[in-house]
């Protein structure tokens, strides 16, 4: 199989978004056209005169990514190339969740056949880890900072694949860096069918989070293992399949003791009610989902 996505990229060693860019393509495949907005991916694959994308590649604006994949896809469209080739978006929590979630709305709306990719690394990596959307209940970020007066951030993570399910897409699923067959797969479903569909991957940043950079897989799988980061399916907004835990159960300590964004939760008082409170957010998934 032809790597689509090559080495040489500036990426940090154990880098999740160059794991989640192969894993990707490796679903998508050859006759693929990737868009993506400004972050980390963009920033580290693209140094010019360098690429390490090996299939037709876009930047587009940070808050635009979706407006500009629709108009990949309606250019095909008219060329009559419309469902052969694929067109993928990949963007960051930020890009995704923030900055440009009117433009990917857009791009749902309207029924746009494409497949939008989250790299979901919780927060914005490449500016100096802010806090976003998606950073988790209590984790500690440069503008969500622990302290004598905080436990870090105080609000949920935001519910991207529930509010992209609402949008009406037949498709919509979760996966993690930590389950690389499952994320192929499920692009590879996505791109092949019709219409608006968006992959959410889970993807543990070295340097935001504060690990060791050969231990990204072991996060990823942590998370999954703990219920905070559940996997699953939806076909037209009904869960159809989901990644049962069985024996693999863990407590969120055993996840959030990985972290240095979460060191505080161990160290300060009150940490223990902090952290039964992101237990009850992990048992809550396990119920909800039926993990």
């Amino acid at each position: 199989m032809k790597n689509l996505f090559d080495s040489g990229h500036r990426g940090c060693a154990g880098c999740c978004d160059a794991m989640a860019a192969k894993f990707t393509l490796m679903g998508a495949g050859e006759d693929s056209i990737v868009i993506t907005p400004t972050g980390c991916l963009e920033v580290m694959t693209t140094p010019f005169p360098e690429t390490s994308w090996n299939v037709p590649w876009i930047h587009s604006l940070f808050e635009n990514a979706g407006a500009v994949g629709s108009g990949v896809e309606a250019a095909l469209k008219a060329l009559g190339k419309s469902g052969d080739t694929k067109v993928v978006v990949m963007g960051g929590d930020g890009a995704t969740l923030d900055i440009g979630m009117r433009s990917i709305s857009g791009a749902f709306e309207r029924g746009h056949d494409l497949t939008y990719v989250c790299i979901d690394n919780e927060a914005y990596m490449n500016t100096g880890v802010q806090r976003s959307g998606a950073t988790p209940y209590n984790a500690s970020t440069t503008t969500s900072p622990s302290g004598k007066v905080s436990f870090g951030n105080p609000r949920p993570k935001k519910n991207m694949p529930a509010i992209m399910a609402a949008h009406g897409s037949p498709y919509v699923a979760t996966t993690s860096l930590g389950y690389p067959k499952d994320m192929i797969s499920k692009v590879k479903k996505a791109t092949e069918i019709k219409g608006p569909t968006y992959i959410h991957c889970h993807a543990p940043c070295t340097t935001g989070w504060g690990f060791d950079t050969s231990k990204t897989v072991e996060v990823a799988k942590m998370a999954v293992r703990t219920g905070l980061w559940p996997l699953f399916e939806m076909v037209d907004g009904e869960v159809t399949k989901v990644r049962k835990l069985g024996k693999n159960k863990n407590p969120v300590n055993d996840y959030l003791k990985m972290q240095r964004r979460f060191k505080h939760l161990f160290t300060m008082e009150g940490g223990e009610e902090e952290i039964a409170k992101i237990q009850a957010i992990a048992d809550k998934n396990i119920e909800e989902y039926g993990l």
